[in-house]
């Protein structure tokens, strides 16, 4: 039966391995759940709420890819585009969060018509390499910010903006511990490190009093609570700027991002056939997400992790996808893991996207500037989008003031001008 779904023998695998390559996938994504569910928690959605919405999305995502797409690519809410739901969309678009779940509902429903069209090789064709890249560069360094935040690393600061930390503080001293101990883990190559880490940070936590390991048998799960994000959309602004504006950028950030992501992994198995399937699952993800009450989904960088194990067929992804539903059975014990613990995950995600830096022409002006706001102007204005926007409006320019006009396509000046009225509809709002 599992030939007959996932083809096996034609990709030389078995059970074993697919199942194993998704439980190697789901220990190095699971802290997602955790990690998701606080940012969610900063938009105002019951940490408790984030969690399970996490977990169920992360589980239907995994069972669409690998029932729809055949791929061993797990589909989890992303990081960096929970980022932009929180900090952007109801930070900065003053949505609140279950209007914000309604833009990510139409978002989806906007990427799988792109999806399940040619727009979505078009969309491909005409985006620099430069500015994809950029892309997820300015990303990394936004979580890795919000990370220090988070740890206390980095504080708010009247006359510099922001400054170093008061390292002498108990909640400093066990983000840095922690760090220390991931990154020692990571660079060993130890499996599920990110994993380890997490309950280290944890252990240290109990160690210095700041958290009771009692109080997870004492924890009564809220149903309430717990399933409280679900179905919550509201449409109460669907007439509003700031919700298409909301809806746009979220939709951008996910057709840019899931194509980079994808392309890239499915080249990693020399499955490029996969591709569209692929795609049309995940665009299908994000529609159960605002359903479900959580930020977009994604393929998952650690779908890597994996694919190198030796995962090649959907099997892997309905392995971790059934993972991810059984962690839900743990949310006492999830409810307990400290920002101090949380933050070093977030540093070190950031400091792994940003490697994507190498791959930007700096020597050719007209790639590199566009490509240099893009990286520096979305930490600092704290908007995905915003830094976006600048790198694409300033990309045709340069382009075409040194006479190099045919290197930019009609679909590219098109994605320009959306953005460009996406800052004026932002400035007007």
């Amino acid at each position: 039966m599992m030939n007959r779904l996932f083809g096996l023998n034609q990709y030389n695998t078995n059970v074993k391995k697919e199942m194993m390559a998704g439980f190697v996938t789901f220990i190095t994504a699971i802290y997602i759940v955790v990690v998701n569910a606080s940012i969610l928690a900063d938009a105002g959605i019951p940490f408790e709420a984030g969690i399970v919405a996490t977990g169920l999305t992360a589980f239907v995502g995994c069972l669409l890819m690998g029932f729809w797409g055949n791929s061993p690519l797990a589909i989890v809410p992303g990081m960096g585009i929970n980022a932009l739901f929180t900090y952007t969309v109801v930070h900065g678009l003053h949505l609140s969060w279950q209007e914000a779940l309604a833009a990510v509902f139409v978002s989806g429903i906007l990427f799988t018509i792109i999806a399940f069209t040619s727009l979505s090789a078009l969309i491909q064709r005409a985006i620099p390499r430069s500015l994809k890249e950029a892309i997820t560069v300015g990303i990394g360094l936004f979580i890795a910010f919000i990370g220090l935040q988070k740890g206390g690393i980095i504080v708010a600061n009247p006359s510099t903006i922001v400054a170093l930390g008061d390292l002498s503080q108990v909640h400093v001293l066990l983000t840095i511990a922690t760090l220390i101990v991931m990154f020692i883990l990571f660079v060993r190559n130890v499996p599920g490190n990110l994993l380890i880490g997490i309950a280290m940070g944890t252990l240290f936590a109990a160690l210095s009093g700041t958290i009771n390991f009692e109080d997870a048998g004492q924890t009564s799960m809220s149903l309430s609570d717990s399933f409280s994000a679900i179905g919550a959309m509201s449409f109460g602004s669907i007439g509003t700027i700031a919700f298409w504006i909301a809806t746009f950028s979220i939709m951008l950030v996910l057709v840019f991002e899931n194509v980079g992501l994808i392309h890239g992994q499915l080249g990693m198995l020399k499955q490029p056939e996969k591709f569209n399937r692929s795609l049309q699952a995940s665009a299908l993800a994000v529609v159960a997400s605002g359903v479900l009450g959580t930020s977009p989904t994604v393929s998952a960088v650690e779908s890597t992790a994996g694919i190198t194990t030796g995962g090649k067929t959907g099997l892997t992804a309905v392995t971790t996808g059934m993972l991810f539903l059984l962690s839900l059975f743990f949310i006492p014990f999830i409810k307990l893991i400290p920002d101090t613990a949380i933050a070093p995950v977030l540093i070190l995600v950031g400091g792994l996207m940003i490697q994507s830096v190498k791959e930007i022409p700096f020597e050719d002006y007209t790639e590199g500037l566009p490509a240099f706001l893009v990286i520096a102007t979305i930490p600092l204005t704290s908007s995905i989008v915003d830094g976006m926007a600048i790198g694409f409006i300033l990309y045709p320019i340069l382009k075409i003031a040194t006479g190099k006009w045919k290197q930019v396509g009609i679909p590219l000046m098109i994605i320009a001008l959306l953005f460009l009225l996406n800052l004026v509809f932002h400035a007007v709002g």
